[in-house]
């Protein structure tokens, strides 16, 4: 796919179609027999929609909470090949991630995965010296063919002008090496709508309360619509559960005797304003297997992450006091004190990482996606990562198309068929989109360059969508918060075209208000009233 294709101006984008209304898709589930239910709407259960749908098969999707609620939006926000897998000798599987990165940053979602490059510090009494280093991000770098230049050794001095934050006592060599971050939440709502595009019914905010069997197999599930109590059922032929850390919950529904198949472990992060520009990531290592991060993100600076074991609610998990010192202590051995003063921080988040079940420290456990099936022949998935996020939706389905007995039905198109790099929509070059959406706008109507290169990549050419909204009404295209570069159009568009149903959907996921600090008490009762105001 060629992201330097031309631009659709304001005036010839076609328009989206606004989401069905909630009693309009509960009626479509309700009412059909489906060849498979999704439960969860995470990285895994939205992979398998979209690849489902893609198909040909009736898909539905449902979610207890939001799209990308809980684990899925709480990531190090990285798409990336895993540098330090290579300690393990893990070669194949860093190719490998190499090559969905790169997929997901050309072809399949360049509007929405950027480029970053990493300097990793090595310092005096450090864990790692500078030639194994070295020798470390350029073999990293091979391995992607060199996709993102040569990995190599730079100065310190070098390192320090670009990021002046870097502290340089003790430092001996900086490592550089390439890789991308994108937005999760941004990503898991473009999968969900390209579902949706391809036939799926989806419906967050809908509790699974019960399942379904015929003659001792799981055929579907009942549902609790948490936004007004509507309760209601799904059938369909197979159902699978991807619901990340309650994966267990729901099989204890299938099997009350089924024994525990994983283990959680809570990885935290904080967000602060940045205090001086930072051109590069940093990667420091902690010791020979842990790696602290200092990421410039939605131009803010993300600190992380932790890894321990969590044995509470999942719905319960955040980041602690403890956490948070922990983060910034870290942080301190390669960030100079003045950029990781408290006053900065803006938002502390805390996500669970699905882990198989089995002896010794979450920290060395393997971080592998495995699928299984219960008594009542429901199939549970767990694990995964954003990067492969693709790569894992395709191994789901290949897995059901083996299923005994036909269980997706003589007309699914095989995976093997499908079109390999299907884009995400709003698949553009956003450079291209940013300089149109200040380009071609009515009279009158102005937009700020900051909110236009946000939208540009944030939304892609969807972004010509919003920007008509502002054209119809300029109120609109106000900023949410005078410190932030959202605007109001994009709180409608979350909520006629994203699912958004609560406040902190739109904050926190559909928009970034709540990591910079901004979602204030006016401005989220001016999103619920807006909310409010949907058309039923």
């Amino acid at each position: 796919m060629n992201t330097s294709q031309s631009v659709p101006t304001l005036g010839t984008h076609p328009a989206a179609g606004s989401n069905p209304g909630r009693a309009e898709s509960r009626g479509l589930l309700a009412n059909a027999t489906y060849d498979l239910l999704v439960i969860g709407g995470g990285i895994l259960g939205t992979s398998v929609a979209w690849h489902a749908a893609q198909s040909g098969l009736r898909v539905a999707m449902v979610d207890a909470g939001d799209f990308a609620g809980a684990t899925s939006s709480a990531s190090s926000k990285l798409v990336h090949g895993g540098l330090r897998y290579l300690q393990t000798g893990a070669v194949k599987l860093v190719a490998e991630n190499h090559h969905e990165r790169r997929v997901l940053a050309k072809d399949v979602a360049p509007h929405l995965v950027n480029p970053l490059t990493f300097y990793l510090p090595v310092y005096k009494g450090g864990p790692h010296g500078a030639t194994k280093l070295g020798a470390g991000v350029f073999a990293y770098s091979a391995l992607s063919a060199f996709g993102d230049g040569v990995g190599k050794v730079i100065s310190p001095a070098k390192a320090a002008a670009d990021n002046p934050a870097l502290r340089t006592d003790n430092l001996k060599a900086v490592a550089v090496y390439g890789d991308h971050q994108m937005n999760d939440s941004r990503m898991a709502v473009m999968t969900v709508r390209a579902a949706v595009e391809s036939g799926a019914v989806v419906l967050n905010h809908a509790e699974v309360t019960g399942l379904r069997f015929t003659r001792g197999r799981v055929t579907g599930a009942e549902l609790r619509d948490r936004t007004d109590g509507t309760e209601f059922g799904v059938n369909a032929r197979l159902v699978l559960n991807a619901t990340g850390p309650w994966v267990d919950h729901l099989r204890g529904m299938e099997d009350s005797g089924a024994a525990p198949s994983i283990r959680l472990s809570k990885g935290a992060h904080i967000v602060l304003k940045r205090n001086s520009p930072w051109r590069a990531a940093m990667a420091t290592p902690i010791d020979k297997y842990r790696i602290t991060f200092a990421l410039p993100w939605e131009d803010q600076l993300l600190l992380g992450t932790t890894d321990e074991e969590y044995t509470g609610d999942p719905a319960d998990v955040r980041a602690t006091e403890s956490d948070i010192q922990q983060i910034l202590d870290e942080a301190a051995f390669s960030v100079k004190d003045a950029d990781l003063s408290r006053d900065l921080m803006t938002y502390a988040f805390a996500g669970l990482r699905v882990l198989p079940g089995g002896p010794g420290g979450v920290e060395s456990a393997k971080r592998e996606t495995v699928v299984s099936e219960g008594r009542g022949g429901m199939l549970s998935v767990a694990g995964g990562k954003w990067t492969t996020y693709r790569h894992i939706g395709r191994t789901v389905m290949n897995k059901l198309e083996k299923l005994p007995g036909g269980a997706l039905g003589e007309d699914a198109v095989p995976v093997k068929d499908l079109v390999r790099r299907t884009p995400l929509p709003g698949i553009s070059n956003p450079n291209a989109v940013a300089h149109r959406l200040l380009v071609d706008r009515e009279p009158g109507v102005r937009m700020d360059p900051l909110t236009a290169r946000q939208l540009a990549t944030h939304y892609g050419s969807l972004s010509f969508d919003i920007a008509r909204l502002v054209n119809e009404d300029p109120a609109l295209g106000e900023r949410v918060h005078p410190e932030g570069p959202e605007i109001w159009a994009q709180v409608v568009y979350a909520r006629d075209h994203e699912w958004a149903q609560t406040v902190d959907d739109v904050a926190r996921r559909r928009m970034t208000l709540t990591i910079r600090g901004l979602d204030t008490p006016e401005v989220r009762e001016r999103v619920e009233k807006m909310l409010a105001e949907r058309q039923s």
